[in-house]
């Protein structure tokens, strides 16, 4: 997971995931993702990276989607890879996480 530099002018702040998105991870992942919402009105979560993506994982993403609509902050999910696509899709919630890319129509 790496962060990638400093928040942009346009007060955005990119962060990538890498490698396993899972339990043995996650609570790291909550405490980055929900650091980096707390100092940024826009969070932008490259999972171009990810190769595996379990409940535990999703779960953090959930929890931090609902954390930035609640602090009126924007999360979003950008390059998901096929590990990423998957799940969500296999679990239907292209639409919780508003994401054009897994919104079929």
């Amino acid at each position: 997971m790496s962060e990638d530099g400093d928040t942009g002018a346009a007060g955005v702040t990119r962060i990538a995931v890498d490698g396993e998105l899972t339990i043995y991870r996650a609570a790291d992942l909550k405490v980055t993702l929900l650091e980096a919402l707390r100092k940024s009105p826009v969070l932008e979560v490259d999972l171009s990276g990810v190769t595996e993506l379990d409940t535990a994982g999703l779960q953090v993403l959930m929890l931090a989607k609902n954390t930035a609509a609640a602090d009126q902050r924007e999360l979003r999910l950008l390059n998901h890879s096929p590990a990423v696509v998957e799940i969500v899709e296999m679990l239907n919630l292209g639409a919780f996480f508003g994401d054009a890319l897994l919104i079929h129509s």
